[in-house]
């Protein structure tokens, strides 16, 4: 983690399973960050040298050298300077460097309910989001955005137990969440015409541009995130 005045520090996190290979959910972390960190997340090429002979604390200490010195105009930049600093002309694994830098919203992006698990309370979750979406000023993702959400928490109630919670956020772009307290994340169904269900999510990954599950304590957050310029036809 990189600190808004340039101090690099390595975070402790609990180990999980490779990416890619599948099993158990992720344990998630939460951190409490100032406005203006940056989290440089990588892989151990990035660490490592091409010998693999190297002292695991020479290296980060090398790698906390470069971050620190790695201000850049831009994240893309930085990335770029950390992995020509220290990754060698033949690696001998692939290197993943992502770099993702903290800003606060103000509070008029963000808007929240606590919803009821009642399947009545779908239309009223429709109905907030549609007015909320109208003060923002983005009449024209009304439509797909009651759609989400009609999904979203109708599969909260239905599958997930505990509080549910739906979240409008308006930055960049529009992002969904539903929050509830199931802990298994639901997958993408590909029904036949003959089925009476199993299209929501086939139907909001289809409006979406992008729309996935992280885990939290207590729960987990589904969301989906439109487009502000370009919505889904």
């Amino acid at each position: 983690m990189i600190a808004p005045d340039g101090t690099v520090t390595f975070v402790e996190l609990p180990e999980g399973p490779a990416l890619g290979i599948g099993g158990p959910p992720f344990e998630s972390a939460e951190l409490t960050l100032p406005e203006g960190s940056t989290l440089a997340l990588h892989t151990d090429g990035l660490l490592l040298p091409s010998d693999r002979d190297g002292d695991f604390d020479t290296d980060r200490d090398r790698l906390r050298r470069t971050l620190e010195d790695s201000g850049q105009p831009t994240l893309e930049l930085s990335c770029r300077a950390v992995v020509d600093a220290l990754v060698p002309t033949r690696p001998y694994d692939d290197v993943a460097l992502l770099m993702a830098r903290t800003k606060r919203l103000d509070p008029r992006q963000v808007a929240a309910w606590d919803l009821s698990a009642d399947p009545a309370v779908v239309a009223e979750a429709r109905r907030t989001a549609t007015g909320q979406l109208t003060r923002w000023g983005l009449d024209e993702l009304v439509f797909t955005t009651e759609l989400v959400v009609s999904e979203l928490v109708t599969n909260a109630i239905r599958y997930a137990t505990g509080p549910v919670r739906l979240r409008l956020i308006h930055e960049r772009s529009l992002v969904c969440e539903v929050v509830d307290g199931g802990a298994t994340a639901p997958h993408l169904r590909h029904p036949r015409a003959t089925d009476e269900g199993g299209r929501g999510l086939l139907l909001v990954s289809q409006l979406a541009e992008r729309w996935g599950t992280r885990f939290v304590p207590g729960g987990k957050i589904i969301w989906a995130e439109q487009s502000l310029t370009a919505p889904p036809e």
